[in-house]
């Protein structure tokens, strides 16, 4: 069944959501200039101008005075701080504030993953976890193919430098929800969320090999978890390594991780199907981004792809194209395959 409008419209709020937490100081007098309301573009305004600019020095010739031979003196003066598209040409990656002139300060709000609302459609639910709950209840409903799928992700730094080496510490969570919007006969439900808290120590790298830059590497920790209990529970931890690279518009971050074990265990076996790491894949051109996740166990043969394609919309928002194929793309679904496609918005904040 398609999804109605009225659902979808009465979703935007979860996208604006995000763009309100993940917004940071503006960067250029454009970023102010189209905010409609007037009290809240002239907090912009106000915000733009207590951003210290960098600052440079410059020789001056000063007036010759009574006859006394001309001098020169060394003044500081205020440079542009880089907008935020011209950095986007040349970096992918700077929301780890890697370069000084991105550097703000600890607490701020960033974007970490993708933020995006989009009505998906999946070749065929998973029905088998849900099953014993039918039996219990005496329901015969079925899981519908169409559904609103949204990913909130965010962090903020915690410490920077620590013990005096150039280490910041990270602080970030996201949030994957799957709502079954139009399958009015179950009442609408959220057939699965995951949350998903981390913290992940951060070092800019400086490395150039043949043109590709390596811009940083980090160590993380996770805990991903869908909230439920019993047959439904699905959640584990890991320990990861990272390493990010660029060049021309194109980004590259590689994760390896080791999985935590745990005492009680719902899912023994979520290796085998999620993997030992990831390869997260970017490249921007003409305001058009390109980004692809790919995972592979390549002892069992089994892994998944995730592609999406955001293009100019409006302002942060751009549309968002999103296809997935595999296992994994919600706990809940981590041993099925499943493929989808989705269709919606993506926030670039």
């Amino acid at each position: 069944m398609p999804l109605p409008y009225r659902t979808l419209l009465l979703s935007l709020p979860l996208l604006y959501a995000a763009n309100a937490v993940a917004q940071d100081t503006p960067k250029v007098l454009g970023d102010c200039a189209n905010i409609a309301d007037g009290l809240t573009r002239l907090a912009c305004f106000d915000k733009l101008a207590a951003t210290p600019a960098p600052r440079t020095e410059a020789a001056v010739v000063v007036n010759q005075v009574d006859g006394a031979p001309a001098a020169t003196a060394t003044v500081a003066i205020a440079t542009a701080q880089p907008s935020a598209e011209s950095s986007a040409k040349f970096s992918q990656l700077d929301h780890w504030e890697l370069d000084q002139p991105y550097r703000r300060g600890l607490f701020k709000f960033r974007p970490h993953h993708a933020n995006y609302l989009i009505a998906n459609r999946s070749y065929r639910p998973n029905e088998q976890p849900y099953q014993v709950v039918r039996e219990l209840s005496g329901d015969d409903i079925t899981l519908s193919k169409s559904e609103l799928a949204y990913q909130l992700s965010f962090k903020m730094k915690a410490m920077e430098g620590i013990f005096g080496k150039p280490v910041d510490l990270w602080v970030g969570y996201t949030q994957n929800s799957f709502w079954q919007a139009a399958n009015s006969k179950a009442s609408s439900p959220f057939r699965e969320t995951n949350y998903q808290p981390e913290v992940m120590a951060i070092v800019p790298l400086a490395f150039n090999l043949g043109g590709v830059k390596l811009t940083h590497a980090g160590l993380g920790a996770n805990h991903q978890s869908n909230g439920q209990s019993g047959t439904l529970s699905r959640s584990w931890n890991r320990v990861y390594a990272q390493l990010g690279i660029e060049k021309d518009g194109f980004s590259a971050t590689a994760r390896v991780w080791k999985r935590l074990s745990e005492d009680d265990d719902d899912n023994p076996d979520m290796v085998d199907y999620m993997g030992r790491g990831d390869l997260a894949l970017a490249y921007r051109r003409d305001d058009h981004i390109y980004s692809s996740t790919l995972r592979y166990n390549l002892h069992t043969k089994k892994g998944a792809i995730q592609a999406g394609w955001a293009f100019p919309l409006a302002g942060n928002l751009k549309g968002y194209a999103q296809a997935f194929a595999g296992y994994g793309q919600s706990l809940i679904d981590y041993n099925y395959f499943q493929r989808s496609i989705g269709l919606g918005m993506l926030g670039t904040f």
